[in-house]
């Protein structure tokens, strides 16, 4: 067996000697241009030439929950293509957006910016119920997000394009139920795959639906947000702020006004990362199911190109 390894600005050794010593009787190699073909690739943001050149390859393997870079590139027919679908991933995402989401609801930042300036306030207690938190996006981490909000709480939403039921979570799907899904909302958390359906979701269009006063929590790409749309309704007062993790250009420009603009905090990219150890015993676990003969469809994580996830 032999897997080649092409991840775009990732330090390629310690991946390497993870799948030699997960994978052991398989060749596992750096890919360098007119590389000896190999059976399985494990990739990130790989150039269009890679695919070109690797012909015979048997399965894809993302080392991340997001395929969206591979989606833009010609990848070769009836391969499939296989993301993270956990991996540690989950559990940095439900920590990050509760954090956001109560930073928001109990004003913390508001107390900072007192306690900065040596002032003791007061800020009257908020009522859960009338901060429902909506969540976009149902999948692995969209529903371990949904399971972490429930135990402070606050009433869950969930919208997603395929219908979805999870216990205590009021669900929404299609385009027939994104209005309603907006409008029960007062914190919106984007956690969408980017597709071309999905891309630019967060526009005016429908970020005004949300309810007087929503704040926004963007972990998904930042792709889905229309980066004018959001500021002018936050000057506005429609919404509270935000709290944005992802964006159009990473890192974010120097000159960009999200990094001055006082009711938006941002963070680089780092909501949830890709830990390596589990990673690689996850693509290995995959590799091997798949090299054994496992039929595809009893292998997780599996991308369906018609959808782009």
């Amino acid at each position: 067996m032999r897997v080649i390894f092409c991840c775009t600005d990732t330090k390629a050794q310690p991946w390497l000697d993870g799948l030699r010593a997960a994978l052991p009787g398989a060749t596992v190699e750096l890919w360098q241009p007119d590389a000896v073909l190999a059976d399985y690739a494990v990739v990130w943001s790989p150039p269009q030439q890679f695919f070109d050149e690797q012909t015979a390859l048997k399965g894809i393997f993302n080392i991340g929950a997001g395929v969206d870079a591979l989606m833009k590139l010609l990848l070769p027919a009836g391969v499939p293509v296989i993301r993270l679908d956990d991996a540690g991933m989950s559990v940095q995402m439900a920590e990050y957006v509760c954090h956001a989401v109560i930073r928001h609801f109990r004003e913390f930042n508001g107390y900072e910016a007192d306690t900065a300036a040596g002032k003791w306030s007061y800020r009257k207690p908020r009522v859960r119920q009338d901060f429902p938190v909506g969540v976009m996006g149902l999948g692995v981490l969209g529903q371990r997000v949904c399971r972490a909000l429930q135990q402070f709480e606050f009433p869950v939403w969930g919208w997603s394009r395929s219908e979805k039921s999870i216990d205590g979570v009021r669900c929404f799907s299609g385009e027939a139920g994104l209005a309603d899904f907006l409008a029960a909302t007062r914190v919106l958390v984007c956690l969408l795959p980017l597709t071309p359906v999905t891309e630019n979701i967060l526009r005016r269009e429908n970020l005004q639906r949300l309810q007087p006063g929503a704040y926004v929590i963007n972990v998904a790409r930042g792709g889905h947000l229309v980066d004018a749309d959001l500021i002018a309704l936050i000057d506005s007062g429609h919404l509270a702020g935000a709290t944005l993790d992802v964006f159009r250009q990473e890192p974010l420009p120097p000159a960009h006004p999200f990094w001055r603009h006082p009711k938006i905090t941002i963070t680089p990219h780092t909501s949830a990362r890709t830990l390596r150890t589990e990673s690689i015993v996850q693509i290995a676990q995959k590799i091997q199911a798949l090299h054994t003969g496992v039929a595809i469809s009893a292998i997780a994580g599996v991308v369906q190109p018609g959808k782009g996830y």
